[in-house]
């Protein structure tokens, strides 16, 4: 994957927090992105989004390097990279309500999490929680995951509309989360990733801050520099409030990265 995506990650504590609970994960070589968003107690969120990323990260890797990563999972018909994310965010569930169970000063404790993984021209894209991913192609933008909320189940419900929805107070409430409950529901979906793809991982900080027309404004005109993009939109949050952390990863799809058949490109590299 080196090469094949550029990316970069930001962290902002806001303007009103004392600590920042949210931690990123950003590993563009095997083409994964980590984002989690902290909650419980004194500094117990840092610690859940901490053991989060830090595990995910870890488990990816140690199966992309170890596992053959061209098999289709038969129940799912998913591959085999994104079951492995999957499984990867089940285990820091488990991990991070045990160290709640057994910590007295983590009780409580949970994480949000969405998280990215490119493979074979495709992108896994996995979360719990109200974190969000969004992706722009060409001047489409359109938010890719749905919100683990009361919020959005009130909408899809029709409570609320979603312009209701976006002027609401009580965005916060989420009715999913790593290291509430022994097991946890990862929503998964595969999608064809194409050159010139952006993908935008944030938490609420956010995507309650800031309008997505003004998120998709802020890429369309510093597209030259995710940097500056990542720079922009914190700056957004902050000048908004910034009543939370902030957390944004960008990666932008710079080349295709079909996976290689192993048989042939042992045959190539001998006629090499």
């Amino acid at each position: 994957m080196r090469g094949k995506i550029r990316s970069v990650g930001l962290s902002d504590v806001g303007r009103v927090r004392e600590h920042n609970e949210d931690t990123i994960g950003v590993d563009a070589d095997i083409g994964l992105f980590v984002l989690a968003d902290g909650m419980g107690g004194y500094n117990a969120g840092e610690v859940a989004s901490g053991i989060a990323v830090k595990t995910i990260v870890g488990l990816v890797k140690e199966a992309i390097e170890h596992q053959d990563m061209n098999t289709e999972d038969p129940e799912t018909g998913m591959q085999r990279p994104s079951i492995v994310l999957r499984d990867a965010i089940a285990r820091a569930n488990k991990i991070i309500y045990q160290t709640a169970k057994t910590q007295p000063q983590c009780e409580g404790m949970g994480t949000t999490v969405v998280a990215c993984l490119f493979f074979n021209n495709k992108v896994a894209i996995a979360h719990v929680g109200d974190s969000r991913a969004y992706r722009m192609r060409g001047n489409r933008f359109e938010q890719m995951t749905m919100d683990h909320s009361l919020l959005q189940e009130l909408v899809d419900r029709g409570f609320y509309s979603p312009a209701e929805a976006a002027r609401a107070t009580n965005k916060n409430y989420v009715t999913r989360a790593l290291g509430v409950e022994p097991t946890v529901d990862v929503e998964l979906h595969e999608h064809p990733a194409e050159k010139g793809d952006f993908y935008v991982l944030c938490s609420d900080g956010l995507s309650d801050m800031v309008e997505d027309d003004d998120i998709h404004l802020t890429i369309s005109t510093f597209s030259a520099s995710l940097e500056t993009v990542a720079k922009q939109l914190i700056q957004l949050s902050n000048d908004n409030g910034g009543r939370d952390n902030v957390s944004i990863i960008l990666a932008q799809v710079v080349d295709s990265f079909a996976a290689k058949n192993g048989v042939v490109d042992k045959i190539l590299r001998w006629f090499g």
